[in-house]
């Protein structure tokens, strides 16, 4: 945080760059966001900043941003990132208005270029059983612990639907075996209770049998001695258990999350369950899920129904 406001200091001496570093300032002492969250709005407006040269932020029109975003666009940026860039700016103009600076927000009603409709990537529950099958079968003495471990993380990103930045961060306090739950910190620095299946119940438990005595302050997954493993570490591991497992070199955390989700949803049909579980602040979002359940559905019957599979 500190480095990008310096950044901006140094580079943005304009009253707009000063209202950027407020704005990063107030993410970070009264959201209360993540310091990835913080430099990734740092980039977004550093960039935005230099796109529209020295005008204040009072100065700004709609028409300057569309042309920000035009540029964006111009410049080869997919409609995705386009529309992060203007999601930051929608954001620190907001916190202006807010804060009474300015009258209205210039951001508002501009849109990025529309971009198709990508669906996450999931495993069928034929693979996430071959994933599981394989992930105890034993290699070194000198990896067992190791794969214990990678086993009850693969469970819990599967079983409970966690980010891989939620897995990462539970301590062994926030667990309750007994009582089948974790207490998992998401997005916005808001707290949930997740569910906990059996099976995960059971992986915890075995890596933590080899851990005797931990501190129920420490990570409950940790890397050398008692350090917090980390987001690198638990993507390589995985990759490693799914080529041991089933030969898929494709398989990351964010997969298992959408794999827990689409699996749930499609034998419960429970949206605003799946929504609570995965901490979605809005349902709009969970229901990506229903279009994977739908295009499940219409490979099924492009395979097996007759009228689909019967030539002209």
């Amino acid at each position: 945080m500190d480095e990008a406001l310096a950044h901006m200091d140094a580079n943005e001496p304009t009253a707009l760059g000063r209202d950027i570093a407020r704005f990063l300032a107030h993410l970070e002492v009264e959201r209360r966001a993540s310091p990835h969250t913080i430099a990734a709005y740092g980039r977004d407006l550093r960039r935005f900043a230099e796109g529209i040269g020295r005008l204040a932020s009072a100065d700004v029109r709609t028409h300057h941003i569309r042309l920000f975003a035009g540029r964006l666009h111009a410049a080869g940026l997919s409609p995705r990132s386009v529309a992060r860039h203007l999601s930051s700016v929608r954001s620190l103009f907001a916190f202006l208005v807010e804060r009474r600076d300015l009258g209205t927000n210039p951001a508002v009603g501009v849109r990025a270029p529309k971009r198709p409709e990508k669906l996450p990537k999931v495993l069928d529950p034929d693979q996430t059983a071959q994933l599981f099958a394989g992930s105890t079968t034993p290699t070194t003495a000198k990896e067992s612990d190791r794969e214990l471990r990678d086993c009850a993380m693969a469970e819990l990103l599967y079983g409970s639907g966690l980010r891989l930045a939620e897995l990462v961060a539970v301590d062994v306090r926030d667990l309750d075996l007994a009582g089948g739950f974790v207490t998992v910190t998401g997005k916005g620095n808001k707290t949930r209770i997740v569910p906990l299946g059996s099976a995960c119940c059971k992986a915890i438990a075995a890596w933590l049998a080899r851990r005797p005595g931990a501190d129920a302050a420490e990570p409950l997954f940790t890397g050398r001695g008692t350090v917090r493993i980390s987001p690198r570490s638990v993507q390589l591991r995985l990759k490693k258990l799914a080529v041991r497992a089933a030969g898929n070199d494709g398989v990351h955390p964010h997969m298992l999350r959408h794999s827990f989700a689409s699996h749930l949803l499609q034998s419960s049909g429970d949206l605003r369950a799946v929504q609570e579980m995965l901490g979605h602040a809005n349902l709009s979002t969970t229901q990506i899920y229903t279009h994977l359940d739908f295009q499940q559905l219409a490979k099924v019957y492009d395979t097996a129904h007759p009228r689909a599979r019967a030539k002209p």
